[in-house]
């Protein structure tokens, strides 16, 4: 029985989806994670997004970073920088083991659903961890020095370059994963949460596999987004700058004028309150609530509270 969606990406969407799991069972949460991030690098298939999630479920993750494992060591890198080979995307040594282990394994046939399943089972993961599609799917960035694979834009480049737009490579032959559609059929369903993660980078990619959109907007549960911007800033990453290039306010309302008529529901920061009235429709509520996620606690009230609000929201009608 799935009792909860949770749409994730990136290191906002990796914290609330640990609070989730502090109170949710492995049988009623399933967590799908964005893979527009993912992309080939040093022969290895990388999937950021999927391994934020991974390492902080099974509380191996940085703590200073929110990525990467804990404890990591870079003596690979160092060594392959003398050599001459590209070290702008790090990949520390324990965290080589899994790139390794999930190139074998799609090397022989299995499915990124499949491997990533094994692995987290190898690492104690009893909650479920899904990539949004088995099918390739790439996020590129366009900037005023060219379309750039997300990963170059973020990384090499620092978010340096403005953004104009974005594309995904490869959606139109994507297919959703099984395990969501069946969760979304499922009667029981309590709630889809979209996590505070960047709308444009880490939930678009998710929402733009054919056919999705029109099946969440048949579940049988109300879906709430929980805003990334905090008083007119986002606390991680881009998606404040990339509202601004784009000629978006920088604000909450901001991002529940780009989800639209898909929410139910909209969770925003007790900072941002004020803003309540005007972004509660008759189709939409708000909460405004701590949405700041510092300690393990205001991880799993964060949750909780998302998770509750679900349940005072009307079910909408099956489209």
């Amino acid at each position: 029985m799935t009792r909860c969606i949770a749409l994730s990406g990136g290191v906002g969407g990796a914290k609330l989806a640990l609070g989730l799991s502090k109170f949710l069972s492995p049988d009623e949460l399933l967590i799908v994670a964005n893979t527009g991030d993912d992309f080939e690098h040093l022969g290895l298939t990388i999937c950021p997004d999927i391994d934020t999630l991974l390492y902080t479920l099974a509380a191996i993750a940085n703590p200073e970073t929110g990525w990467g494992r804990a404890d990591e060591s870079w003596k690979t890198m160092k060594a392959l920088e003398t050599i001459g080979g590209e070290t702008w995307f790090r990949l520390g040594d324990r965290d080589l083991a899994l790139h390794l282990t999930r190139k074998q394994q799609l090397s022989s046939g299995k499915t990124l659903s499949d491997t990533i399943a094994n692995i987290a089972e190898s690492i104690g993961l009893k909650h479920p961890v899904v990539p949004m599609s088995d099918q390739p799917v790439r996020t590129m960035v366009r900037t005023d020095i060219g379309e750039l694979p997300f990963q170059e834009y973020f990384v090499k480049n620092q978010c340096v370059p403005k953004v104009t737009g974005f594309q995904f490579a490869g959606v139109n032959d994507a297919k959703p994963n099984p395990l969501l559609m069946d969760a979304l059929r499922d009667p029981r369903l309590e709630a889809v949460i979209i996590c505070p993660s960047n709308p444009f980078i880490s939930i678009d990619p998710i929402l733009a596999i054919p056919g999705l959109r029109e099946d969440l907007r048949a579940r049988s549960a109300p879906i709430i987004a929980v805003s990334p911007i905090i008083g007119n800033r986002a606390l991680k990453g881009p998606a404040a700058k990339m509202l601004r290039e784009l000629g978006f306010d920088t604000s909450a309302a901001a991002i529940a004028d780009h989800y639209g008529d898909l929410l139910q529901g909209f969770v925003i920061d007790s900072q941002d309150k004020d803003l309540a009235n005007k972004l509660e429709t008759k189709s939409r509520r708000v909460h405004a609530t701590n949405t700041v996620m510092k300690s393990l606690e205001d991880r799993v009230t964060l949750a909780r509270e998302t998770f509750a609000f679900a349940s005072q929201i009307q079910t909408p009608q099956t489209v």
